[in-house]
């Protein structure tokens, strides 16, 4: 395990690093309430994506990284913590895979640190604001204040999640989960999906063939982003059809 300081306070984030050749390191993200080598480690060790140096990072606030209660969890923030641990790797030019939430930190990586990233891997990833309510399949952590939050929608949330979701979300700090999740709600300012159409690296968008293409697909393509369908998966394509994932990301990857 490695760790790097990313706080004026020293507060650490840390990854599992996987030694490797290549031309690149490999940066993993996860989502929102996980951990990355939970997450990623069988994708990374995969034949079709092994043998790479490859960071499994636990953004600040999440799985194995310290949980400053002083720290904003912007999602700019997030990035700009995630872009000092990658400097103290000595890495530049990383390619990116990113689920979910991770997608949108990595997006913005991308955009304000362009050094640092040379290519993007957005599995299934958030691109737009969601709104704080209560709907199924949801965490229904941004409909709490972070005081209600706190006090008692951190109990009720382990009833929404499920035990999958949960045995990850249990170690991230509960200020960190909500700011984040809060933050994750309210979007970037330019959005998402503006930062990604202009960026000059290449960027692939893997989602679950079974919920057709995401919104705005066709805008994203024009703007050069490959969107590519992932069968018989849901949300945790990794999870869900490991091969079809791996297959699918080492193509995006250039088979590199």
């Amino acid at each position: 395990m490695r760790h790097a300081p990313v706080t004026p306070n020293g507060d650490l984030i840390r990854w599992i690093e996987i030694p490797g050749s290549g031309p690149c390191t490999r940066l993993y993200l996860h989502g929102l309430g996980a951990s990355s080598p939970v997450y990623w480690a069988a994708a990374a060790a995969h034949p079709l994506l092994a043998g790479h140096r490859s960071l499994l990072l636990d953004l600040l606030g999440f799985g194995i990284s310290d949980r400053p209660t002083d720290f904003g969890y912007t999602l700019e923030e997030h990035a700009d913590a995630v872009a000092l641990a990658l400097e103290s790797a000595g890495v530049e030019g990383a390619e990116v895979v990113a689920h979910s939430l991770g997608g949108a930190v990595a997006i913005l990586l991308a955009a304000r640190h362009p050094r640092l990233v040379s290519r993007l891997v957005l599995v299934d990833s958030v691109l737009d604001p969601a709104p704080p309510v209560l709907t199924p399949g949801s965490s229904g952590i941004a409909s709490y204040t972070e005081e209600e939050f706190l006090a008692h929608g951190w109990a009720r949330t382990e009833e929404r999640v499920g035990p999958t979701w949960w045995a990850t979300m249990r170690l991230a700090g509960r200020v960190a989960l909500h700011r984040t999740t809060v933050h994750r709600g309210r979007g970037t300012v330019p959005g998402l999906r503006e930062q990604l159409s202009g960026l000059s690296v290449p960027r692939t968008f893997l989602h679950p063939e079974a919920d057709g293409a995401p919104a705005g697909a066709a805008e994203l393509a024009a703007a050069g982003v490959v969107i590519r369908a992932v069968p018989d998966c849901g949300h945790n394509i990794m999870f869900d059809n490991p091969e079809a994932f791996a297959r699918a990301t080492a193509e995006a990857l250039g088979g590199r």
